[in-house]
């Protein structure tokens, strides 16, 4: 039992594994798992969608509320620990999380007929599509602001001193910007699952 949670690549493993048994055996004894269907492909990716959100968000708040304002407290020569390999790893998962939340998300308002009414902000599904652009200007900032000016910040690309500092303040209020937009975000998605489509 030991092995599993000695990595947390097992540890998701496991848990995709236990996740397969309580479907299979919950399904099996309800029967609702005697055919692939329609049903079960959207709810399959709006678990997905979720599971994605939640790393995504959970990670703009870790470095908001933990990560960015405990640095100063850092003594300058233990800094590196965080900056050479705690936030490179941090902003891979916060990027590609945000990436497959959109993916997943799009696919999902896809297949449930809405996609095109919803970024268009028709009647009916406005709150999913306000949620939908949110979350849009979120991933662009994440991939296009934030992640160029982090990769800069850390030493990832070569950048002079100036460059290094000119970087931090749009990082971090494009962070900032993501880290008010998530809640707007978040209510407008969790608004629309009780509201007609």
């Amino acid at each position: 039992m030991g092995s599993i949670f000695a990595s947390p690549k097992k540890t998701v493993i496991a848990g995709v594994v236990l996740l397969v048994a309580i479907v299979l055996v919950a399904g099996g004894v309800t029967g609702q798992m005697t055919r692939l269907d329609y049903a079960w492909a959207t709810f399959s990716m709006r678990w997905l969608h979720v599971v994605f959100g939640i790393l995504w968000i959970g990670l703009l708040w870790y470095l908001n509320f933990v990560q960015v304002p405990t640095m100063p407290s850092i003594p300058a020569e233990n800094r590196g620990a965080i900056t050479k390999f705690i936030a490179p790893r941090v902003l891979f998962f916060f990027r590609y999380a945000a990436l497959l939340t959109v993916i997943t998300g799009l696919l999902l308002a896809w297949m449930q007929g809405y996609l095109v009414r919803a970024l268009l902000l028709q009647p009916g599904v406005v709150m999913i599509g306000i949620g939908m652009w949110m979350a849009l200007v979120m991933a662009f900032n994440v991939w296009f602001i934030i992640w160029p000016n982090q990769q800069k910040i850390l030493g990832l690309v070569e950048a002079s001193d100036q460059e290094k500092a000119a970087a931090a303040k749009p990082a971090l209020y494009a962070s900032r910007f993501n880290t008010m937009f998530s809640i707007g975000m978040l209510y407008c998605m969790v608004a629309q699952q009780n509201m007609p489509i």
